[in-house]
């Protein structure tokens, strides 16, 4: 959808190109954030009512007045001056409530920026508002839809409104799918970028544990948790990580960050592919004779062209994701309770036995699917020596040993410096070792036109490599299409009258 006087289409429009854009004078931040606030109207508040974005920003435009004083000023700035962005809404942004999309948050206001926040700010870049995401980031029940909350209702995904957004970082991959912002911010236990991302035809970057900090950030469990971007393409994405990624003394997982102030757009080469041992997880391949078989061939055909040598492997992972871990369960007691204690005074509620309380206060609003695993991990013992702590210290070694130790025999078995996976496929074993994954397009499923992708997985810290591949792949491709092309029913407009009879040799 293109509005007349502004001249991008928002739908598809790069950084680099609202950049230029603004560097030549023919747009200013603030126009363009005004034209992001309209779109957020059209598609996400009317229209087909995509329920991506919780809450705007009111101070968007403050924002975006003073990225164009700074532009004006002579500061050239970098590829996120003045550009609208979009975070989760369980990420802590001054003047803002941070809920985590549930109705016991809805006043929850923090002290300050969490410093990913922060770290946007300084580049400039505009807080456009919060997205919607999977209530606690999917880990109040079982059974919850991905993309439901009980503060903002259920984000719809615009390639196919009949299907799944997944999440929990629904509204952020649908929010950049949509063009409702140039990029967004997504956060990640265990798929939660990866998998929407996947869902919504978008890159996404789960990063290395530590690369971005998590403090202001609400959590599930500290051994998996990160931020990360949420984007249309590699590029754009590269752009992003680069102004979060730092260390933050109050995070001690960043404390050994090798890629502080590392410019992740320089590791972008239409080359990156050649030479490259990529290791085929084998288990990870569609059956043979169907859509997704297809596309996956044609990723490694075309991997293939761009000179990457394929080694099939066996990773083998021996467990997906369970949300009855006691890790995770262990974890969210004790890393959620932190949380809660940190906000201000006046904060609605100080611990996860508050929520529950207070859902349970609340239930025909809070409670329709429940809150299964917010009981358990109530439930559970965090003292040093209880058995409940024992049993969490023994699953999270198991976790590391059949994760990080089977990723690291693996590739230096096969001599590969990435795992190459179908849509979201690498997200728990990754998640359990604390390593990053990069997913971009891969086209579209011939019978239904949904989205499919690949993902690279790689050791502790090879973001440059990964987003390197990630954007070969990305440009000898270019496959990704926007969701009015593929869905172009999602955008037409309907008219409930009925239309006049027309002669017969009209019809004709």
């Amino acid at each position: 959808m293109r509005h007349e006087e502004f001249p991008a289409d928002l739908e598809v429009a790069t950084v680099a190109e609202l950049s230029a854009l603004m560097a030549s004078g023919r747009v200013t931040s603030v126009s363009l954030t005004r034209a992001y606030l309209r779109r957020i109207e059209d598609l996400d508040v009317g229209g087909p009512a995509l329920n991506a974005v919780r809450c705007v920003n009111p101070a968007a435009l403050e924002e975006a007045a003073a990225a164009d004083a700074r532009r004006a000023g002579g500061d050239p700035g970098g590829p996120l001056l003045g550009i609208p962005v979009l975070v989760k809404d369980n990420i802590d942004v001054l003047g803002m409530p941070t809920t985590a999309c549930s109705v016991v948050l809805a006043g929850s206001h923090p002290a300050q920026d969490a410093p990913l926040v922060t770290g946007l700010r300084e580049a400039g870049a505009v807080i456009l508002g919060k997205a919607n995401l999977t209530e606690f980031a999917n880990y109040l029940t079982v059974g919850m839809p991905s993309g439901y909350s009980s503060l903002a209702g259920q984000v719809l995904n615009p390639y196919d409104l009949s299907e799944t957004p997944s999440g929990s970082s629904a509204g952020s991959g649908v929010a950049a799918a949509a063009g409702l912002a140039a990029v967004t911010i997504g956060t990640e236990t265990d798929g939660s970028i990866l998998s929407p991302a996947s869902a919504t035809s978008g890159v996404g970057v789960k990063p290395t544990l530590g690369l971005v900090s998590r403090t202001g950030i609400v959590p599930i469990a500290s051994s998996q948790d990160t931020a990360g971007p949420m984007t249309r393409t590699v590029a754009d994405a590269a752009a992003l990580l680069t102004v979060v990624t730092g260390t933050d003394p109050e995070d001690p997982a960043t404390a050994g960050n090798p890629l502080e102030g590392h410019d992740f757009t320089a590791d972008l080469s239409p080359d990156a592919l050649r030479g490259a041992r990529i290791g085929v997880v084998a288990e990870q391949a569609p059956e043979d004779g169907t859509d997704e078989r297809a596309l996956w061939d044609a990723a490694l055909d075309a991997l293939a062209r761009r000179g990457a040598e394929l080694v099939d492997v066996r990773i083998e992972a021996r467990r997906r994701y369970d949300v009855a871990s006691p890790v995770l369960s262990h974890e969210f007691k004790r890393d959620l309770n932190a949380y809660l204690a940190r906000l201000p005074e006046g904060a609605p509620v100080r611990t996860l036995a508050d929520v529950i309380a207070h859902n349970e206060a609340h239930a025909g609003l809070a409670l329709k699917f429940g809150q299964t695993l917010a009981l358990a991990a109530q439930a559970r013992d965090l003292g040093p020596d209880s058995a409940d702590t024992v049993e969490y210290k023994a699953a999270r070694a198991r976790d590391l040993e059949e994760s990080k130790d089977r990723i690291d025999a693996l590739m230096a078995e096969h001599d590969v410096t990435a795992l190459l996976f179908v849509n979201s496929g690498s997200s728990s074993i990754g998640a359990k070792a604390g390593y990053p994954s990069v997913t971009v397009p891969a086209g579209y499923l011939a019978a239904n036109r949904r989205p499919f992708n690949i993902t690279f997985l790689g050791r502790a810290w090879s973001e440059p490599l990964l987003l390197g591949y990630a954007y070969d792949y990305e440009q000898a491709t270019r496959l990704r299409r926007p969701p009015s092309a593929v869905n172009p029913t999602l955008l037409r407009r309907r008219s409930l009258a009925v239309p006049a009879p027309r002669a017969a040799d009209e019809v004709r």
